[in-house]
């Protein structure tokens, strides 16, 4: 259970994590990036799974625009072995992922950020500010049903330099499994 959940306007936590694709990751590699969204997820959560395809689509079309979607998943992977790295790294080969998916084994990266839920949104600014935390949209089942897209819309609003209009929703998905 998190209680230090980053405040709107915190900088980023710090993070050196290693991807799917055996490389090795830290804020440095995002520097260039005019967005960065971090997206706690996982293997096993239906919620995530429900969003793959809508974090694929939105790493699509926003990557000209200098966003960048990360991953990382903060399971415990003794308890939920859908989740360790070996699943990871298949999960993301078989879905096509286009974004990195990193490992957070010793999980202090999820407790920097006070994550809770897979997925969590954490959408950061050019000065690595937090400017919008929660859900991707408001219809995790059924995406031709979504009336709020509240990720889509902070992009758009962080992009055009606007305050963003709803900067935290309440996150829903899968509690990550803590040690």
């Amino acid at each position: 259970m998190q209680e230090n959940k980053l405040k709107m306007d915190s900088l980023i936590p710090g993070f050196s994590l290693t991807g799917v694709d055996d490389k090795t990751y830290s804020l440095n590699d995002f520097s260039d990036k005019k967005i960065l969204i971090v997206i706690f997820s996982c293997n096993h959560c239906p919620y995530v799974q429900a969003y793959e395809d809508r974090i694929m689509e939105l790493q699509n079309e926003f990557e000209k625009d200098g966003v960048q979607i990360v991953a990382i998943n903060s399971n415990d992977d003794v308890k939920y072995p859908d989740d360790s790295f070996d699943e990871m790294k298949k999960r993301a080969a078989t879905r096509g992922f286009n974004f990195p998916y990193l490992r957070d084994e010793t999980q202090d990266v999820a407790k920097a950020f006070g994550a809770t839920h897979t997925p969590q949104i954490f959408l950061f600014d050019s000065d690595r500010k937090l400017k919008y935390e929660g859900k991707i949209d408001d219809n995790w089942q059924e995406p031709d049903k979504v009336k709020s897209a509240y990720l889509k819309e902070a992009i758009l609003e962080v992009l055009g330099n606007k305050e963003v209009s709803v900067p935290e929703t309440f996150s829903i998905g899968c509690t990550i499994k803590w040690r």
